[in-house]
């Protein structure tokens, strides 16, 4: 576990971007309840943590895909973080969204991204990768090459991660699951019988609870 995962993870319980309920569990919109929740977005409300997820998401989009000549967000959750990043790097931006306009231009992409473009994804989390990984293939039918994902965190599902390995899609992210629940215990956030039950729930979330 690297330390940037262990910093993020404590910034983003600190401004309760993170909740951990395990005795009193949020609803999804999917329906799946989770002792979970995760609300990234939050971190745009606090100007330093905003500038931190922009600065780290920028630099392993320079890291791994120097070659990545433009950013696209995927709506509505990552349109800010991608535009941040783009923006700190200097390439152009486009965001994804979950479906065509039904007026005017009917855009399932905006922007101005050409066809044979290398673009780099930014999502703000990853749960199942189902819409993240939709992003990815109207990028593709637009004609663009996706060289890889960022994301500011995941829960590390392994239907995720069957399915971004299925698409030949590389994710990177800040921080995920593991950090948290280690930097919550540590701290007192949750109690050490509370482990396995988060286990349990993010080795079957769409069962648990029932």
């Amino acid at each position: 576990m690297s330390t940037l995962e262990k910093i993020f993870a404590e910034k983003l319980l600190n401004v309760k971007a993170i909740k951990l309920q395990p005795e009193q569990p949020f609803t999804w919109a999917s329906g799946w309840k989770s002792p979970f929740y995760c609300d990234n977005r939050k971190t745009l409300a606090f100007p330093a943590l905003r500038s931190f997820v922009k600065l780290e998401l920028s630099r392993l989009v320079a890291e791994k895909y120097p070659e990545a000549e433009a950013v696209a967000g995927v709506a509505t959750g990552a349109i800010a973080q991608g535009a941040l990043v783009a923006d700190a790097l200097g390439l152009p931006f486009a965001y994804v969204r979950s479906k065509a306009k039904d007026h005017g231009m009917t855009n399932l992409i905006e922007g101005d991204l050409q066809p044979g473009m290398k673009v780099v994804v930014v999502e703000d989390l990853i749960s199942t990768g189902g819409s993240s990984l939709k992003a990815v293939e109207a990028l593709r039918a637009h004609g663009c090459e996706v060289v890889g994902m960022v994301a500011a965190y995941t829960y590390g599902f392994p239907v995720a991660g069957e399915a971004f390995a299925a698409a030949g899609v590389e994710l990177t992210t800040l921080t995920n699951y593991e950090a948290v629940v280690d930097v919550a215990l540590a701290t007192g956030y949750i109690k050490p019988e509370h482990v396995s039950m988060l286990g349990e729930w993010r080795r079957n979330p769409a069962e648990w609870g029932k």
